[in-house]
């Protein structure tokens, strides 16, 4: 048989799935449901409208990204970035496809194919300068939190060996960027076809990367959505019985966001969100299966909020394919 990304996409899901199970498993199903029970479907709907919420800071780091005569709506930004989500976090596709989609999207909506792929990539790297920013507040109230607990030394050197080589890796990031603008453009000539015409992705990239204020103020509109993410997870081991201050339900999310990071292989990471939360929930004096519980109320939630985003994105795309006929 013939190895293909398919089948590697496939096996890590697989993977993930029986990692899940596992926890759940061995963390035990009654308590792990009893917890889950808890939130209800009022705790449910109550997480999805704060997840939109936080969206608003996510597409406002797109639009202020772009520079003013290339802005659309934010609502349709918006709309985009849940797409981009949703597909990363719903669908067996890797978060690069929900890059390409919500590029797509926008193209679909008038933007130039050029700015939408270039600041798409842009975009995914002043969220990852944010999430350094972010990750750096974990550990460092993690260190202060649980460093004299047994088997937490190891996960908190592993965060710091991050830490320090996600920077570097940033600048690499951008620097490949810029540098491979030409491998870009053929790729997005698949995605994006007889829409590259004016502007070259070249030109796009670099007019983005040009401006620091552009880019400091997408940073910091991250950082805000970093944080509402953990404001998230706060409001979610509440609804399932856990007492868990603000602060540390940040530094639990930061330290939950970067192994999500580490393993973005493992479609939706898979198994592997549903370990982490394991594993960080008793470093913060909670059982570990609040931790599972938070972690399956977070996919449900991801469920409802990326079905009806799904259905959008191919409303569109449907669209589009019958007025090319």
């Amino acid at each position: 048989m013939k190895w293909t990304p398919k089948i590697g996409v496939a096996l890590a899901l697989l993977a993930g799935l029986v990692a899940a199970f596992y926890v759940v498993w061995s963390v035990g199903f009654d308590p792990i449901f009893a917890a889950i029970a808890r939130a209800g479907v009022g705790g449910l709907a109550l997480l999805c409208l704060y997840a939109l919420a936080v969206f608003v800071s996510l597409a406002f780091a797109w639009y202020f990204l772009l520079p003013p005569q290339q802005r659309h709506p934010a609502t349709q930004l918006y709309v985009a970035r849940l797409v981009r989500d949703s597909i990363a976090e719903i669908s067996p596709f890797s978060p690069v496809g929900g890059m390409v989609a919500a590029a797509r999207l926008m193209t679909l909506k008038g933007m130039s194919a050029a700015y939408a792929a270039a600041s798409v990539a842009a975009d995914a790297t002043t969220e990852a300068m944010a999430q350094v920013v972010f990750l750096a507040f974990g550990l460092g109230l993690g260190f202060t939190q649980f460093h004299h607990l047994q088997g937490s030394g190891h996960l908190t050197e592993a965060m710091l060996a991050v830490l320090l080589l996600a920077v570097p890796g940033i600048a690499l990031l951008i620097f490949m960027q810029k540098r491979g603008a030409g491998l870009a453009e053929r790729i997005a000539m698949r995605f994006f076809p007889r829409a590259l015409a004016g502007v070259s992705f070249h030109a796009a990239i670099e007019e983005l990367y040009d401006s620091h204020a552009r880019l400091a103020a997408s940073a910091a509109l991250h950082l805000v959505a970093w944080i509402g993410a953990g404001g998230g997870t706060f409001i979610a081991f509440r609804l399932v019985g856990g007492h868990i201050n603000l602060l540390n339900a940040i530094a639990l999310e930061a330290l939950l966001s970067t192994l999500r990071s580490i393993a973005a292989p493992v479609p939706a990471a898979v198994g592997v969100q549903e370990w982490g939360y394991a594993m960080l929930a008793p470093l913060f004096g909670l059982p570990a299966e609040m931790g599972v519980a938070v972690s399956l109320l977070k996919r449900a939630r991801e469920i409802v909020l990326g079905i009806p985003a799904l259905i959008y994105w191919q409303s569109v795309e449907g669209r589009k394919a019958l007025t090319d006929v």
